[in-house]
């Protein structure tokens, strides 16, 4: 019985077969690798030398100031009198406990980023007294756009220097600043953490503006709610000297005590709640607790030297490997292609001379 050598599989051919390609096919590998051994050394040792030069001389460094804050969680008087504007139906949001948890988003607003931006810092490279929006766009050269493109591009710069986690557990904030120089990422970092307090400062002092505003007009109105209880319960009084022995008579006086009675101590709640709205609104305090100042980095966080020296060692060696493959590869090509031209030409020549018999090659 005869097998068809198209149906037979791969257990079926001699193991020695497969073991003898592989054995040629990896002598042929290390025969393309030996033939050219030069270009495998060379291209890595360009490349690291490329590489050397440009972390060197070109690559600027890159300085990262780190810092860690925590919003301040202590309660004033606005949220108190928030809470008693709640008990009226006037919904009055408080600062301070809405705004922990959307600290990074403030902090790469475009709001935070423009005032920034305003401030003056001092850098090795453009001296005294420059502002960051200039530092960022032109630096010493003439503007040659304007100041509201200038602010743009430098706002789109600017928050692409800044980094900002939460640990969700303790609600500590990591803000990360990179510059060109340490001392220019520790001043920005500065910035932003004043910044961010002074915004906070100004939104709770809103805030507790709006609390004063509203028990203000609720005293007026209170005020005056009791002087009217107060002069019905007169007149009812004046009118109704002997009550006795009418009990409607003694029900209406109780209900327009009561009501008196109410109305002061509503009335005595928001002259209490409005002092204290006062002195929380004059009161200084520090909406951002700083837990780790801004630190003056020693050493560029990038770029990292060593490893870009070594990844491209790594690249050259196997682009040297792929060069010698494609060189020895196209040598045989040569080689095999001239003997097809020769072929082809001693075919061609014998085919035409069978149309001319006397003729010979």
């Amino acid at each position: 019985m005869q097998l068809d050598k198209t149906s037979m599989s791969v257990s079926d051919y001699p193991k020695g077969q497969y073991t003898e390609e592989e054995t040629i096919l990896m002598t042929d590998i290390i025969l393309a690798l030996a033939r050219h051994i030069k270009i495998i050394i060379i291209v890595p040792v360009i490349l690291c030398t490329v590489s050397i030069i440009y972390v060197l001389f070109f690559a600027k460094p890159t300085y990262v100031s780190n810092a860690k804050i925590i919003s301040s969680s202590s309660s004033g008087a606005s949220s108190q009198a928030v809470g008693l504007a709640a008990q009226f139906g006037i919904n009055i949001s408080s600062g301070q406990s809405d705004t922990k948890w959307v600290y990074p988003e403030i902090i790469k607003s475009r709001t935070m980023a423009k005032a920034v931006l305003n401030r003056k810092y001092t850098t090795k490279e453009f001296g005294q007294g420059k502002t960051l929006l200039q530092i960022l766009t032109y630096g010493n050269d003439e503007p040659k756009y304007s100041l509201d493109t200038l602010e743009s591009m430098a706002v789109k710069s600017l928050i692409l220097l800044v980094d900002v986690s939460e640990d969700i557990g303790t609600g500590i904030l990591t803000l990360d600043i990179s510059a060109s120089e340490p001392a220019l990422a520790a001043d920005i970092n500065k910035a932003f953490i004043e910044e961010l307090d002074a915004h906070q400062r100004r939104y709770n002092k809103a805030k507790t503006s709006d609390a004063k505003k509203f028990i203000e007009e609720r005293i007026l109105n209170t005020e005056k709610e009791l002087m009217a209880a107060e002069e019905y319960l007169k007149v009812f009084m004046d009118r109704n000297r002997r009550i006795e022995n009418s009990p409607s008579l003694q029900l209406e006086q109780q209900r327009l005590g009561r009501e008196v009675t109410v109305l002061t101590g509503v009335f005595t709640t928001l002259k209490q709640q409005l002092e204290t709205t006062k002195i929380e609104e004059v009161k200084e305090s520090d909406y951002v607790i700083v837990v780790d100042p801004p630190n003056i980095p020693l050493f560029p966080s990038k770029p990292k030297k060593r490893l870009i020296v070594i990844l491209a060692g790594f690249f050259g060696i196997g682009l040297g490997a792929v060069l010698a493959f494609v060189f020895d590869y196209s040598k045989k090509s040569d080689k095999e292609t001239k003997k097809k031209i020769k072929e082809a030409k001693l075919l061609f020549i014998k085919n035409i001379s069978e149309f001319y018999p006397g003729k010979s090659n």
